[in-house]
């Protein structure tokens, strides 16, 4: 049962994560009203040409990763600093859009988690 719910969960996971990224690159997606502050963060982050299709490419890719059950460990990892600045970026400007962000840390704790065995070659 466990599994099963750790798959449904990573591949609605890693939908989501390809939506982002293509999203990046397409937008597609209309932007919410922002406050001024976090416009300036928006602005200068756009700034740097490289960045924000870099952060899409890893989450297209970490997405891609993270639905496929052979390869979800990987993807997990490649996630990891995505999703680490999304809360960290939420819980310092928008503590409102927390939510959203701290469930899909989650679910990729979890998946590292399930497959700390896979990581233990890294670190010994």
């Amino acid at each position: 049962m466990k599994n099963k719910i750790i798959l449904v969960l990573s591949i609605l996971f890693g939908l989501m994560m390809v939506n982002s990224g293509l999203n990046k690159f397409f937008n597609y997606m209309p932007m919410p009203e922002m406050p001024e502050q976090m416009m300036a963060i928006f602005g200068a982050l756009l700034t740097v040409k490289w960045l924000m299709p870099l952060v899409a490419l890893v989450e297209i890719v970490g997405g891609v990763l993270i639905a496929i059950p052979k390869t979800r460990a990987l993807g997990a990892i490649v996630l990891l600093p995505v999703m680490a600045g999304i809360v960290i970026h939420h819980l310092t400007h928008d503590v409102a859009g927390v939510g959203m962000g701290l469930v899909l840390f989650f679910i990729n704790a979890w998946v590292i988690i399930e497959n700390r065995e896979k990581y233990l070659p890294m670190v010994k």
